[in-house]
This record gives C-alpha cells, sequence and structure tokens, in this order.
C-alpha cells in the first residue's frame, strides 16, 4: 500500500467529517427549522454517511498516489465515472449524472465535459470541493498545486471558474499544510496569499473581498455578501469557504459550526474547509461522538 503523507489523510478525513456533517442538516433544517442550528443541536443518527464530495475526494487521492502527485487526466475521468456508476446515490448534481455516465458509456470525457451548457462548461463547484487533499500533497511548491489544481478540473468541469475554484481550495488547503506546528496565519493574510496566485477570475474577486471583511463579520452577513453555494457554482462557493477556514485554522469543530451557520451548499462548503483546516489539525480533536458517527473512509494508503 502507497505511504500517503500525514496532510493529506488529515484533509481527506476533515474532508469527509465536513461533507457528512454538512449534508445531515438538509434534513435537520427540514424537520426541525434553524433552530436547532442555532441551538448547536445535533439529534442522534445511526450513521453520517458522505456525498459525492468524499466519493470524489477518495478518487483523486488515489489517482495521486498512483501517479506519484501527477493527475493523468484520462485515468481520472474514467475512474471518477467508475466510482459514480458503483454508487450513483451519493448526491452527484444534476450536470454531473449525465457527464459521468456518458464518460462510463465510452464518450471522450474533453468533449463530454465542453458540451455541458450549451458549450460554456460548468461551473460548479464539483472541482473545488474534492481537491484539498491534492493541495496538501504539495504543499512544498505552489506552482505544482495550481497546475494540478486545475488540470483535475477539467475531467468534469469545463469553465474556467470552476478551474479558479478548485485552485482556490487547494492552494489553502497547501498553506495549511505548510503552517502545521507554527502559528496559524492571519485570516486577511492567508485570504490574500490565495488570491495572489489565483488568475483573473470572479473566484479570485470573490476571495478578495474576503480578505478585506473586518474582523466582526458576522457569517451571515459573509454569507449574504459572498454567497454560500445556493448557486452551487465556483464563484458563489469557494470565496465563502475559505472565509470560514481562514478564521478557524486551529479549530476544525468551531470552522465547521461555523460553515454551516451560512446556509447554502452546505455539505460542500464544509467539504471544502474540513480539507483545508485538517490539512494542518488533523482531525483528532473532533468530538468522539463524531467519530464514531461518520461513515468509515475505505482504504487509499498509509502513513
Amino acid at each position: 500500500m502507497v505511504n500517503l503523507p500525514a496532510a493529506v489523510l488529515d484533509s481527506l478525513s476533515g474532508l469527509a467529517f465536513g461533507d457528512a456533517f454538512g449534508d445531515r442538516w438538509f434534513g435537520i433544517l427540514r424537520r426541525e427549522g434553524p433552530a436547532a442550528l442555532e441551538a448547536r443541536i445535533l439529534p442522534p443518527e445511526p450513521l453520517w454517511r458522505w456525498s459525492d464530495d468524499t466519493a470524489q475526494a477518495l478518487v483523486l487521492v488515489r489517482e495521486l498516489a498512483e501517479g506519484g502527485g501527477t493527475v493523468d487526466r484520462d485515468r481520472l475521468a474514467l475512474r471518477l465515472a467508475e466510482a459514480y456508476a458503483d454508487d450513483t446515490h451519493r448526491g452527484y448534481g444534476a450536470s454531473m449524472h449525465d457527464v459521468l455516465r456518458r464518460i462510463g458509456a465510452g464518450e471522450p470525457w474533453r468533449e463530454v465535459v465542453a458540451e455541458q451548457f450549451d458549450g460554456q462548461g460548468s461551473w460548479g463547484n464539483g472541482a473545488a470541493m474534492r481537491v484539498a487533499p491534492l493541495g496538501a500533497w504539495h504543499a512544498a511548491d505552489l506552482d505544482a498545486v495550481a497546475e494540478q489544481a486545475a488540470a483535475q478540473s477539467t475531467v468534469s468541469h469545463h469553465h474556467p471558474e470552476a478551474a479558479a475554484g478548485a485552485v482556490a481550495v487547494a492552494l489553502a488547503a497547501a498553506l495549511a499544510a505548510r503552517s502545521r506546528g507554527g502559528p496559524a496565519p492571519a485570516r486577511p493574510d492567508f485570504l490574500q496569499e490565495v488570491a495572489a496566485r489565483l488568475p483573473d477570475s470572479d473566484v479570485r474577486s470573490g476571495v478578495r473581498i474576503a480578505a478585506r471583511m473586518p474582523a466582526h463579520t458576522s457569517v451571515r452577513h459573509a454569507a449574504e455578501v459572498l454567497g454560500s453555494g445556493y448557486r452551487m457554482s465556483g464563484p458563489d462557493t469557494v470565496p465563502y469557504a475559505l472565509w470560514c477556514a481562514a478564521g478557524h485554522l486551529d479549530d476544525l469543530c468551531e470552522g465547521l459550526w461555523s460553515t454551516v451557520a451560512g446556509r447554502g451548499d452546505i455539505d460542500t462548503t464544509c467539504a471544502v474547509v474540513g480539507g483545508v483546516i485538517a490539512a494542518r489539525t488533523g482531525v483528532a480533536a473532533l468530538p468522539p461522538a463524531w467519530h464514531a458517527a461518520r461513515e468509515p473512509l475505505p482504504p487509499v494508503g498509509s502513513r
């Protein structure tokens, strides 16, 4: 079994915790309304299932392990399609059902993803939600982080905003991993460093706005200004999620509670936050009940 860097396994585990934690709040909010969220009440459930966010992150980590950190896009596209075919009930978005079915049926992935949304390609948040462990893998080389994050994006999302979102999350995870064992960067500095390495895009503009927000900004206001994933696009998901992560780089539990309070696409925003923060902190400090409740991850490697 391939030995994976500790930060990669931590990031993957944190991503899965965030995904499963956020995903269950859709049902809780429908049944009990926002009072349960405001009170931070977690009704007991036998299992916290993770969604397509984690399913795709697992595929990506296996691809990195086999490729020595380099993404083979043809192989990754097929692996994503195979994982989808094995379990189609993980909450995949409508366009991804079409993309992954067609790739699995043998259609060329480049043509399939380029045809989405009248030839614009998807600018959804799917490439960003799975990518944090890649950033942790390449933490020592931020140029490689950006290159490989953009490459893995293209197998499912043709739009440049989707790629920018993926690069932003991967850079954030890399910077978090680089800070392991040292003081946490200040939120503005952390976000500005991410933005400085992004291409001209709405994602970069959003991250820059997030970096300039005053320290006393509330989660609700940040979600309203930045967007918390209601449109499920890269630009309206990634800046908010990174704002949440950057403010809680030493506290994964609080980071997830803060993120879910912004509502929106909460499994994805929490997956991003979990993947970024855990690249620095690991997941050991999460409550034991959370560890007992979350669906286990299949083996992908060892430390």
